[in-house]
């Protein structure tokens, strides 16, 4: 995995691996190092997108910023 850390081949890889489930897709992720913040803002919207609000813990919608008035999801 190591040969991945740097590439967006990993943001894929992680991404198209949990599809349908948020946190693991952000665990595996965070376990290729590098530049984790902005990997994990990668894959997670690929992921969100993919499996919808639902997928994502209510403890991370919670704490997300407010949307504007007309884009509420969840």
């Amino acid at each position: 995995m190591v040969a991945l850390r740097d590439s967006g081949s990993l943001r894929l890889w992680c991404a198209a691996r949990h599809l349908d489930h948020f946190e693991e897709a952000l665990w595996t992720t965070v376990s290729g190092l590098g530049d984790r913040d902005t990997t994990c803002a990668m894959v997670g919207g690929i992921v969100a997108l993919s499996a919808g609000a639902s997928s994502t813990p209510l403890d991370r919608l919670a704490a997300r910023e407010p949307l504007p008035i007309g884009e509420q999801s969840a």
